[in-house]
This record gives C-alpha cells, structure tokens and sequence, in this order.
C-alpha cells in the first residue's frame, strides 16, 4: 500500500494544537469502553503505560504543557511536523519513564532505556486512519530505533476484544485503546477515543495529608483528593512503606484506581493509590 508523507501548512504550525489558560496542548482524551461501542468502527492497540508526549515540532511537552528536557540526540532530526505519543520504558516500567522525564538535567543512560511510541498527528485535518498512514510513514522516515509506529489492528466482536484485553494483561501491559476510524483530532474527551482496562483509574489532586494511626503512626495514613469535577474522597490504601514515609505533595496530582462510582456522589468504589500522575 502506497503511503503518502503528509505535510502540514504554516497555518498549522501555527501554535499547533490550541492551548488552554493553563498552558495545556489541547490533546484527544479517553472515555471508557463499553459493549455497546460498534467495535466495527474502531482500530485497536495497547495501551502503553509510559508518559504522554506531544512533539510541538520543536521541542516535547507533557499533557500538562511543561516543556520535557529531553537530551539532544533524542529529538535530532525529528520532522516540523507535529505528532504525539508514549514515552515508554517497557511493561511494568512505568517508574523508570517517570523519572527520565522529571529529570532538569537529562540522563542519557535513563533515556537510552525510553522508547516514543508514536500514535497520532494532531494537525492533519484527516480521519484516524488517513492519519494512522501518515504517522507510520513519519516514523519510517525518521528511522531512529527508539522512535516506534504503535500498531493497530481490528476485531470483530466483544469475546475477541475481552481475549485481547487479557492476553496483553497476563503479559504485563495495561490494556488497550480504540481509536475511531473515521474521527479527526479533537482536543477534547470523547468516545471517539476509548481505553479498555480490567478496572478503570484516573486522577485526582493532593489537598491534604492525613497522619497514619497504629502501623501507621508517624507516617501517612491517607490523602484527600479532589477529582477534576470536584468530587473529594479519602486515599488510604496502596501505598507503599516509603510513600507514607514521603507521600505526594499538597497541591500534586496522583493516579488512583477503582472499580465503579457510588451512586449519587459519584465518588469512586474501592479506590487505590496507583502511583504519582504522569502531567
């Protein structure tokens, strides 16, 4: 099959993907699968647990807008044209990617270990699957190792997608995203984009520090958070012994998993501390 190389205009390039007050790339967001999702219309691929890049066409940034100080040789010769993806350090190391991004001064040996799993081209004004094309052909033509093409493929039923789920689970990955065949990039939530997870998680910002009792005495014993809609609710378990020695910051923003919402509050059921947010 012939793949063409799109180009984008100045007009494109220009401020590139619209930004909020905060400073924040306006980026495609996930809402969660459901059976009544036409799974005809989607393509589907792993979820990679890493940290979520956008390629401005001149430098990386986090989701959050903040500039990724990645060493030179990463990006060398990369395209001005804009595209995003994962900053993945390989199932199960989610930590590692983590901290090679935090760092002010790079660590080549750190980023030597990351890979740009790349999945999307925000500025082409063309359905997902012309823009699947585009962003394959961008990778080929880069052809640098660590910058890699995210697969994508079809299936043809709810059983075939639930067999996925749990194969790519039982091999460590995190699970798996549908992108809608015929969509454009739309900066903003929608079914468009699905993640499909064994449980759900999402994020929440630290507002207080709650002192531990009995084992806990002395450490943390829980966070109060607050979701994006202003739903807040207590934090108290997965933590491990030196996060309640050094637990995240008031004002920060974590990753929490739960399964299910209380009715009428909407607050999360059996929600568990995951690890700090990747913004």
């Amino acid at each position: 099959m012939h793949r063409r190389l799109f180009l984008v205009t100045p007009a494109l390039l220009c401020g590139y993907l619209p930004v909020s007050a905060q400073g924040r790339p306006a980026l495609m967001l996930a809402n969660v699968y459901t059976p009544s999702a036409r799974l005809a219309d989607y393509w589907v691929s792993e979820k990679f647990d890493g940290v979520r890049a956008y390629w401005t066409g001149q430098q990386l940034l986090t989701r959050g807008g903040e500039v990724i100080q990645a060493p030179p040789w990463f990006t060398q010769g990369w395209p001005t044209q804009p595209f995003e993806g994962e900053l993945w350090a390989g199932r199960g190391r989610f930590a590692n990617a983590l901290s090679a991004v935090r760092q002010g001064s790079p660590s080549d040996a750190d980023w030597r270990g990351l890979r740009f799993m790349v999945f999307d081209m925000p500025a082409l004004p063309e359905a997902f699957t012309a823009r699947m094309a585009a962003y394959q052909a961008l990778v080929q033509h880069i052809g640098q190792p660590w910058v890699e093409a995210v697969q994508q493929s079809r299936v043809g039923s709810h059983a075939e997608l639930q067999a996925r789920l749990k194969a790519t689970e039982q091999a460590g990955g995190e699970g798996l995203m549908l992108h809608k065949a015929d969509s454009l990039y739309r900066g903003q939530r929608s079914d468009d984009l699905l993640k499909v997870k064994s449980s759900e998680d999402a994020e929440a910002r630290v507002l207080a520090h709650v002192p531990g009792q009995g084992k806990h005495a002395g450490k943390l014993g829980a966070l109060w958070v607050e979701t994006p809609e202003g739903i807040r609710f207590k934090l108290g378990t997965g933590f491990t012994d030196a996060e309640r020695r050094d637990p995240p910051a008031i004002g920060s923003w974590v990753t929490y998993r739960f399964r299910g919402r209380h009715a009428g509050s909407g607050a999360p059921r059996f929600a568990t501390y995951l690890r700090p947010a990747a913004n």
